[in-house]
């Protein structure tokens, strides 16, 4: 039986076809058809953009200046700016080669796993043919690790943000401007903050249908940018000179920033579940471009205008470096609002891989008390995960490093030699997607080991994962 199954109450962003599979069975998979989504549950072409700019646009875009510092003022753009390309460019890979093997095998639509695991089935290679069940169980954790290690982050980020809110009202002031630097003891330890917040989520994942989820990433857009547009207004106030900025950072702190870069890209895992969703699917690749150009538009004037303005003081979110009045106090509670129901988009896709599995296994009348449980143990996963880590920026770079490169830049170009190998693909499509497949490989392996070495050196706790209070 395969690792996911779908029963009629679950047509939302994995819809499989609930028919065991064997690996070897190419044929009987090829007469099984996906089923589309409800018409009422579809998504319009800006519904599709919308959740497709908050699914890119989360925690990791508050740590671009500190990325940038990491690689350098003129390395850094030019190198997100590549990765950014790079990844819209995987992302359009898997979207082609799951619309081939959509019609190859007469499905509606595939799922990031059925395409890996379709692909392999059909490569020349035997031992990849007899083995393809294990491509898609993979990318099916990946898909997990990566959507719940967003999750634990977004857990944090909210929690910090609260405390720092609630504990530092006593000492902001009316007056923003930027002086020294305080360091309050807490009041309440940040665990109760993360209690506070958890059954509010919890009763947000309850939520299953993207449609619905449409207007609250609709809020959380409003928030994001609201929360963003007062970040720039003060940072582009007084920009010094960077004269004294390095064009070129150490080969170490840019494997930080290779991490991070990857990390900020975070919408991979939703790019078929969107398409999917929507009322005119061909549609999506206009979507797609035009807000993935808005958001590395975004991201490089966030991170260059970020790291131009404080420098070498650059901490690892920008709110840090944001002088503690209430007009910027605002900008965490908005980014923290957008966060919150950001949550609810990036844990629809675990959900939806675990969940079908776990209800195909038990009686009609047990299936809604068992996806319940399920959605709610996961949410307290997240958060005990977030209790346990111990630095934001290095949670970022490893979650980015390990598995966010691996379904961004590894698993697509190489999908895309296995489908199309026996369908007279070019040596230079070859040449170019295992050059990309290499760099992502070495940016996960290198990346990986930066960020636990860094985690395990002395750090100033005091600022690792909060914004500071400025007097």
């Amino acid at each position: 039986m395969p690792l996911l199954k779908k029963d009629d109450c679950h047509k939302e962003l994995s819809s499989l076809d609930g028919t065991p599979k064997s690996p070897s069975k190419t044929s009987s998979s090829a007469t099984t058809e996906s089923v589309r989504p409800a018409p009422e549950a579809e998504l319009t072409r800006m519904q599709t953009l919308i959740h497709l700019l908050k699914c890119n646009i989360g925690t990791g875009l508050l740590g671009l200046p500190l990325a940038i510092k990491n690689a350098g003022l003129l390395v850094g753009p030019i190198s997100l700016l590549a990765i950014g390309v790079l990844t819209v460019h995987c992302m359009v890979i898997l979207l082609n080669c799951a619309e081939h093997l959509s019609q190859r095998l007469h499905k509606t639509f595939v799922t990031y796993e059925e395409a890996t695991m379709y692909s392999l089935e059909t490569c020349p290679h035997t031992w990849l043919r007899t083995h393809a069940v294990w491509g898609r169980y993979t990318v099916s954790f990946l898909l997990i690790i990566t959507q719940l290690g967003f999750c634990s982050v977004y857990f944090m980020f909210m929690a910090d943000n609260l405390q720092q809110m609630v504990e530092e009202a006593h000492v902001t002031s009316n007056t923003c401007q930027l002086g020294k630097t305080l360091v309050l003891t807490p009041i309440l330890d940040i665990r109760f903050y993360m209690l506070t917040i958890l059954p509010f989520l919890v009763l947000l994942v309850f939520i299953q249908n993207l449609k619905v989820l449409s207007f609250f990433s609709t809020l959380a857009n409003i928030t994001t940018l609201g929360s963003t547009a007062l970040i720039f207004e003060y940072i582009i106030q007084g920009i010094p000179y960077p004269s004294d900025l390095p064009l070129m950072a150490n080969w170490k702190t840019f494997l930080l920033f290779f991490g991070t870069a990857i990390f900020t890209f975070e919408g991979v895992g939703m790019v078929l579940p969107l398409k999917n969703q929507m009322k005119h699917p061909q549609q999506f690749p206009f979507v797609l471009y035009l807000g993935m150009s808005v958001v590395i538009s975004l991201y490089i004037c966030l991170g260059t205008l970020g790291y131009m303005k404080f420098g070498p003081d650059t901490q690892a979110s920008i709110t840090l470096n944001l002088p503690n009045c209430w007009l910027y106090q605002s900008v965490k509670l908005l980014y923290s609002i957008g966060i919150f129901f950001t949550y609810a988009l990036q844990f629809h896709v675990p959900a939806e891989i675990i969940i079908p599995f776990a209800v195909s296994q038990v009686s009609e009348s047990w299936a809604l008390s068992v996806d319940l449980s399920i959605r709610t143990a996961l949410v307290c996963l997240t958060c005990v995960s977030a209790i346990l880590i111990p630095r934001l920026d290095l949670v970022i770079s490893l979650v980015g490093s390990v598995s966010s490169s691996a379904l961004a830049l590894i698993i697509p170009p190489l999908l895309e030699v296995t489908t199309f190998y026996s369908e007279d693909i070019s040596c230079i499509t070859i040449a170019k997607d295992i050059m990309i497949s290499i760099l992502g490989l070495l940016g996960c392996i290198f990346g990986t080991y930066q960020a636990l070495y860094e985690s395990t050196q002395p750090v100033n706790h005091a600022i690792a994962n909060s914004t500071g209070v400025y007097a």
